[in-house]
């Protein structure tokens, strides 16, 4: 069983509240956005991270990270993006991607919304964290924490914390 953390959004800011809600975890995932090297690195540092650029990421992180991840996690196939979208809603490259993927479970962010919702299409779980940086519009700062254990994804729980 491995114990994943997921966030998205930074945007050159992270606080030490995030490493105590992910001190028990196996990896970090960051779904891009992530701002600067600077964020990035305290999180490698810290943990087994994977992570994509997102659209605000400049060359610094472009150069450390790709756009998208494929990855398989016990007995999951993941597929990870920063604009992604979600059911009956895909950015359109992203749904050409999962249709040739077929992924267990697809990873985005970008909108800044949380959503864990399960494509029935697909045959998928879908996963956004929200944003955990200070800027943007979302009020609340959120990241995700769950288990994969062998095909099941268990145990999720969300971190909130309002944005000042």
């Amino acid at each position: 069983m491995k114990q994943i953390g997921l966030l998205s959004d930074t945007h050159g800011t992270i606080d030490e509240r995030i490493f105590s809600f992910f001190k028990d975890c196996d990896e970090i995932w960051h779904a891009g956005d992530i701002g600067n090297i600077t964020v990035y690195n305290k999180l490698n540092e810290s943990f087994l991270l994977r992570a994509v650029y997102g659209n605000i990421d400049g060359t610094d992180i472009r150069q450390v990270c790709k756009p998208n991840l494929f990855f398989r996690v016990e007995d999951i196939d993941i597929f990870m993006t920063h604009i992604g979208g979600y059911p009956k809603h895909y950015d359109a490259k992203t749904l050409i991607q999962i249709k040739e993927l077929k992924p267990s479970l697809f990873i985005c962010g970008h909108s800044h919304i949380l959503k864990v919702m399960y494509d029935n299409d697909f045959n998928m779980m879908c996963m956004n964290p929200g944003a955990y940086g200070k800027y943007g519009f979302h009020v609340i700062r959120t990241a995700i924490r769950f288990s994969i254990d062998g095909k099941a994804l268990k145990n999720l729980e969300v971190l909130e914390i309002p944005r000042q």
